[in-house]
């Protein structure tokens, strides 16, 4: 039996998200980011007291796993220059080629996940000009840290200063540890490997991805056991705001580009008249004014009249 539905009741199904539209989008927000990051300097000094402040809670609770880490990446090179080249790369090019993935593959998924992507991210940038936190890596060596970045930066592309290339160290804000939005931009895509990639592959790689890169972030040095937690806990708000994000986007574009409704007659069903009446014997409305305006007569038996048509005047 075929399914038959209301007038009117019909799901309209979204707008797919275009290229041309999506890319200029994403480089805004990208851009915004990297700006805020480097606007957002703040005090250095106060940079190192939130970081000491940070390394004391955790000492307090036991949470410090960036020791022994870093120990670790220190003392074994096979480890600490993969992790190096990981945490100076992999975010640039993991997170990109997810996005890539979700728009070609599984589009209807990928405005909800830009979104919350996007979301996440300012709320992150929001965290670094509000708490400008100094890493382990630059507070003074009697706290015990090792910059692995500095150590092994003859393998790489970056310098002693950052993971910038050379001699862009400058050109980037080496306080913007808090939240660790290497660990967030982990945890996302993480969770689009697991839910939308559909093998047990991307399943596994989607616990592992989030998982190592924390353990990079801190064994290199780079940011606390907390800043990996505010990392996740950024996720998770830009979760739940991403629907009213999206929810305030659909009205602006409205407002601002708004499309013509049809008009209907009352049951969902668009009137393709215009409000024109059709009578007898006209195959279209108006037709029989525009026979009359060309000087001919109207039709006294129209062929489609029927066999029970009366018939025509002598």
């Amino acid at each position: 039996m075929a399914r038959t539905e209301t007038p009117g009741t019909e799901v309209g199904q979204p707008a797919r998200s275009r290229w041309w539209t999506e890319l200029p989008l994403i480089l805004l927000v990208y851009g915004c980011y990297s700006a805020g990051r480097l606007l957002a300097r703040g005090d250095v000094s106060g940079a190192v007291d939130h970081g000491l402040s940070i390394l004391r809670i955790e000492k307090l609770l036991h949470l410090n796993a960036e020791h022994p880490l870093n120990r670790l990446f220190t003392r074994e090179p096979w480890l600490g220059v993969p992790a190096d080249f990981w945490y100076a790369s992999l975010h640039y090019l993991v997170t990109p080629a997810i996005l890539v993935w979700l728009f070609r593959s599984r589009a209807r998924y990928y405005r909800a996940a830009r979104t919350w992507l996007m979301t996440s991210t300012f709320l992150g940038l929001i965290g670094f000009t509000l708490l400008p936190t100094c890493p382990p890596r630059l507070l003074s060596a009697s706290h015990g840290f090792v910059d692995t970045m500095a150590q092994y930066s003859s393998y790489g592309w970056w310098g002693g200063e950052a993971s910038a290339p050379r001699g862009l160290g400058g050109m980037t804000n080496q306080y913007a540890a808090m939240p660790s939005l290497h660990c967030g931009w982990a945890l996302w895509c993480g969770v689009m490997l697991w839910r939308h990639g559909g093998t047990r592959l991307t399943k596994v790689l989607g616990v592992a991805y989030p998982l190592l890169t924390a353990i990079v972030v801190m064994g290199t040095a780079n940011h606390y056991f907390l800043d990996a937690v505010a990392g996740v806990a950024v996720m998770g708000v830009g979760l739940l705001l991403a629907p009213h994000v999206t929810r305030v986007a659909d009205v602006l574009r409205a407002r601002l580009f708004p499309r013509t409704a049809p008009v209907t007659d009352g049951t969902g069903s668009p009137i393709v008249s215009a409000g024109c009446q059709t009578s007898a014997g006209e195959r279209i409305p108006r037709q029989r004014e525009s026979q009359l305006d060309a000087g001919g007569e109207p039709d006294t038996a129209p062929a489609d009249a029927g066999e029970g048509a009366p018939a025509p005047a002598r």
